[in-house]
C-alpha cells in the first residue's frame, strides 16, 4: 500500500533568502561535483561577491571545499560536526521530529541514536502521553537536553563512553557493550547516506552505536532528510532489509521509492496539507 505525498512543488525563486540560497548549493553539489560563482550567480540573479560569500560561508562550516572559481563537494569520509549540521539543517528536520513522536507509545522503551536529525525527536516524544513512563536510552547530550521537562516524567538513561564534543555524544566500546544490557521497542538512528545498497554514515564509531541499537530493538526507524537518498558514504551500516521504516520529510526517488516498497520498508513521510500529528505513510 502507498500513501502518495502531497505538497507544494518549489519554484524558482529570483530572490530567495541566503539560508535558502546555500541550502540549494548544497543541493546541487549533490548532484554535480563541482559548481562554479558565474553559473550560481546567474541562477540565482545575484552578484558574484554574494555568491562568494554564501561559498566563503559553507566552506566554513567545513559543508563544502572551496576552489577557484566555484566550489566542489567535501570527500565521502568527511563530516561537518553536530553544531554546523543544524545550523544547515533543511526545513523538514522539524516535521521528521514531529512524526518520529507520533510512533512512540507510552511505556515504549526506545533507543535514539546521535545525529543533527535524530536530535530533533526529542522535543515531540510528548505527542502520545500516557500513564506508564517511557523508558529512553541514548549516547547523545542534545537528545537529553532536547527533552525538556519530559525528562523528569520519563526514565531516561544516558550512555558511558568516550565523550565526542563535535557530536556531543559518547562512542566507544562501553558504549556498545552498555547498550547490549537491555532490550528495546523501537530504535531511531540517523545515517548520512541511504542508496539501494544500504544506509551508510562517514562517523565509524557512530556505525558500532548505530548497529547495537539496532541488535537491541525490536524495530529501527531510519530519521532522515531528503537531502540523504541516493547517497553513499564511507561505512554501511546495514542493508535497508534491516528497517522497519524510513522517516523523512520528503518522499525518497522513485526508484528508491520502489526498492523500499519492494522489501517491506514503510516510509513516513510530510504531507504539506496535512496537520502535524499525520504524515503519509507508505509500505
Amino acid at each position: 500500500m502507498r500513501c502518495d505525498q502531497r505538497y507544494s512543488g518549489e519554484r524558482a525563486s529570483l530572490r530567495i533568502g541566503k539560508k535558502e540560497r546555500q541550502q540549494r548549493i548544497l543541493q546541487e553539489l549533490q548532484i554535480h561535483p563541482h559548481v562554479r560563482v558565474a553559473t550560481l550567480a546567474e541562477r540565482f540573479d545575484v552578484a558574484t561577491e554574494t555568491i562568494r560569500r554564501d561559498l566563503d560561508a559553507l566552506s566554513e562550516n567545513g559543508l563544502i571545499k572551496r576552489e577557484f572559481g566555484g566550489a566542489s563537494a567535501q570527500p565521502m569520509g568527511h563530516q561537518p560536526d553536530l553544531a554546523q549540521r543544524q545550523m544547515t539543517a533543511v526545513a523538514g528536520f522539524e516535521r521528521i521530529g514531529i512524526m518520529a513522536g507520533t510512533i512512540i507509545r507510552p511505556g515504549d522503551v526506545i533507543m535514539i541514536d546521535a545525529g543533527s536529525t535524530v536530535s530533533q525527536l526529542a522535543p515531540y516524544m510528548a505527542q502520545n502521553p500516557g500513564a506508564l513512563r517511557r523508558t529512553v536510552l541514548t549516547n547523545c547530550y542534545a537528545v537529553v537536553h532536547g527533552m525538556g521537562e519530559q525528562a523528569v516524567i520519563d526514565d531516561v538513561i544516558m550512555c558511558p563512553g568516550q565523550f565526542d564534543p563535535r557530536e556531543n555524544a559518547v562512542y566507544g566500546n562501553d558504549t556498545v557493550e552498555f547498550l547490549r544490557r537491555f532490550h528495546a521497542n523501537k530504535a531511531f538512528i540517523g545515517a548520512s547516506g541511504v542508496a539501494w545498497q544500504g544506509f551508510s554514515d562517514v562517523n565509524r564509531r557512530a556505525v558500532a552505536v548505530k548497529r547495537a541499537m539496532m541488535e537491541r530493538s525490536d524495530e529501527t526507524w531510519l530519521m532522515v532528510d531528503h537531502t540523504k537518498f541516493d547517497q553513499r558514504y564511507l561505512e554501511n551500516i546495514a542493508p535497508l532489509e534491516a528497517l522497519t521504516g524510513v522517516i523523512t520529510d520528503r518522499l525518497p526517488p522513485e526508484k528508491l521509492l520502489s526498492h523500499l516498497d519492494r522489501i517491506g520498508v514503510q516510509i513516513v513521510a510530510w504531507q504539506d496539507n496535512v496537520s502535524a500529528d499525520q504524515g503519509a505513510i507508505a509500505g
